[in-house]
């Protein structure tokens, strides 16, 4: 079933030139939740995730794949978004991220700007310059880091304005 929706949702994103980012089935007490995630070079806007969720929904509809009742969910993965697959990791080449990873007696939160990404292993590279290589199978949990407050520091509207005059 899992196979057959994953076909089905990336039918619908290719129709609407995006791509599955990822997609999570998680159960509730209301039923299932179909959590669709769609990315695109150019970004993803309201309209394209309600086009695509109206072709799943349908097609989901007509297949009768989903038992009983669901929710179906599509948006974009977010500025900080959860790295899980390798492909993942891929397309965050040169953004920030954070790890955590096994380490022999605990775990061990890691940031730093993610630099290459090879068959078994990443590149770190941390705010000093220093650089370290992270073996995939021991990354528990990585999400990439979003600058909230470099973001406020671009020029306005406002300050625009004040240029021109």
């Amino acid at each position: 079933m899992q196979e057959k929706i994953e076909s089905i949702v990336k039918e619908a994103c290719a129709a609407h030139g995006v791509a599955l980012y990822d997609l999570e089935m998680k159960p509730t007490v209301h039923g299932r939740l179909l959590l669709v995630y769609v990315t695109s070079l150019g970004g993803v806007k309201v309209s394209d995730c309600q086009r695509i969720s109206c072709k799943i929904e349908h097609q989901l509809e007509e297949e009768d794949l989903v038992q009983g009742k669901y929710i179906l969910e599509v948006s974009s993965p977010g500025l900080e978004r959860e790295l899980k697959k390798k492909s993942h990791f891929v397309s965050a080449i040169n953004e920030q991220i954070k790890l955590t990873v096994h380490g022999e007696e605990q775990n061990k939160t890691l940031e730093g700007r993610l630099l290459e990404v090879n068959p078994d292993r990443i590149t770190l590279e941390y705010a000093d310059g220093e650089e370290e290589e992270v073996l995939l199978s021991r990354i528990k949990k990585a999400k990439t880091l979003y600058d909230y407050k470099q973001d406020l520091k671009k020029p306005g509207k406002a300050d625009q304005k004040k240029e021109k005059e």
